[in-house]
């Protein structure tokens, strides 16, 4: 049995009812469909249970195109690159090894971790049995192409459904945790 104080790496992530989190190009602007003044689909709570972010550059840098300010100053982010860039505040462009970083991570104390994307890093840590919990917003689209959630090749594990919360923007909202 899992010990309930440990660190939890958790990826919260919306996709498309294909299964895709971006068009091929990157593009998300598709994620506009849901947005509702004054509903942020639980991700206020979900980013007060957290204090590290993990993203990679590409998704990084989509953040960064837009919106003003970096929104996690205030946690502790490893920018998964292959470049070597110097640190800022609290946000380090990490160039080591990933599972390294995350079992390192999850070994320590804080609040858990937040997988912001993307899927390469997403899926990696699935190879390596890295993530705990999944927090998967579907909305009402089908993309038909692009960049999936989930790669072939994962491994086959059991997830338990911890919650479903539906939206009348069409959204749903699932919560799932590794068995």
């Amino acid at each position: 049995m899992k010990n309930s104080n440990k660190r939890k790496v958790i990826v919260y992530i919306a996709v498309s009812i294909d299964g895709y989190i971006a068009k091929k190009d990157g593009d998300i602007s598709w994620l506009s469909i849901v947005e509702k003044e004054g509903e942020d689909y639980g991700y206020s709570d979900f980013i007060k249970t957290i204090d590290t972010v993990i993203m990679g550059r590409k998704t990084y840098d989509k953040v960064l195109s837009m919106v003003e300010n970096f929104p996690h100053k205030d946690k502790k982010c490893y920018i998964i690159t292959h470049t070597k860039k110097p640190h800022q505040d609290n946000l380090e462009f990490y160039t080591g090894d990933l599972k390294e970083l995350v079992s390192n991570l999850k070994s320590e104390k804080g609040n858990n971790i937040f997988i912001d994307g993307g899927s390469e890093i997403i899926n990696y840590l699935m190879k390596c049995n890295l993530i705990d919990e999944f927090v998967i917003s579907i909305l009402p689209i089908l993309l038909g192409d692009g960049i999936k959630l989930f790669k072939e090749g994962n491994p086959d594990d059991l997830y338990e459904l911890l919650n479903v919360n539906t939206f009348d923007t069409g959204l749903v909202q699932l919560h799932y945790k590794k068995k």
